[in-house]
């Protein structure tokens, strides 16, 4: 197999062995908008090759060479009952996603297939592991929400769950793009929610409505994040909770629910 070392002046230098498929078609760059810069059918000189430019010409280097994260069409991914992770860094996913189209996967929700349509999701919902920077996954309760319950007559969701659900996981999107997983800790979260529930308490003293909203979409990104860095989601402590909760029974004592002893 031949490999293609390219450069996309002033954006990247890479490897491919199908520059239409990975250039063009994916990264969207014409014959003309990218150079060749050498081929090789030996994939060890060709993957050192590509670090040693990428670093020569100040662009980002790859944490893995090129070699270690070519599956040749066999990604072996690990499926829990909460996500499915994908043993390639975040920065070498679409490719190996798109080398792996038609892809089928048995979870607890069901079975998953990839398609060109799912990718974009994918990537924007992927998170690094927190142990292992060569790892990323997706949470399947929000792959299956979005592809799968949504379209199902027998499955009735709401605009607003679909719309909550985005939202957390936009929230861990962003945590994991300042490295919050990588480099925090369950402890530290929750630190920083008695220092937003300090400002909660501030503003409901102070009746300033704007810093109550404020301070409670705070804790709530504090407590996503907490439960991420615990292996869990936040979707999933919520319903577990109101699980317990839904058929509690009873009374309002002084403005406060005092539930009935059993």
């Amino acid at each position: 197999m031949k490999y293609y070392l390219y450069h996309i002046p002033g954006k990247k230098i890479g490897v491919t062995s199908n520059l239409k498929s990975r250039v063009t078609e994916q990264q969207g760059y014409k014959e003309g908008e990218y150079e060749i810069l050498m081929a090789s059918d030996n994939i060890d000189f060709i993957s050192t090759m590509e670090v040693e430019l990428q670093s020569k010409y100040n662009y980002k280097v790859d944490r893995q060479l090129y070699k270690n994260v070519i599956n040749n069409n066999s990604m072996k991914i690990n499926v829990t009952e909460a996500t499915t992770t994908f043993p390639v860094p975040a920065n070498k996913l679409k490719g190996n996603l798109m080398d792996m189209i038609g892809l089928k996967w048995e979870t607890h929700l069901g079975e998953f297939e990839l398609t060109v349509d799912k990718i974009p999701w994918i990537l924007k919902n992927i998170i690094v592991s927190m142990f292992n920077n060569n790892r990323c996954y997706m949470y399947n309760k929000a792959f299956y929400e979005e592809f799968i319950n949504k379209d199902s007559p027998t499955q009735p969701s709401s605009q607003q769950d679909s719309e909550e659900d985005t939202m957390f996981g936009k929230i861990r999107s962003w945590a994991s793009d300042r490295g919050i997983y990588n480099k925090g800790d369950a402890k530290t979260q929750y630190l920083k929610l008695q220092e937003e529930a300090g400002e909660l308490a501030r503003a409901l003293l102070k009746d300033d409505q704007a810093e109550v909203i404020d301070a409670i979409g705070d804790m709530v990104v504090v407590l996503t994040n907490l439960a991420h860095l615990r292996n869990v989601t936040i979707e999933d402590c919520t319903k577990s909770a109101y699980n317990v909760i839904i058929n509690r029974t009873g009374s309002m004592v002084n403005g406060t629910f005092v539930k009935d002893d059993k």
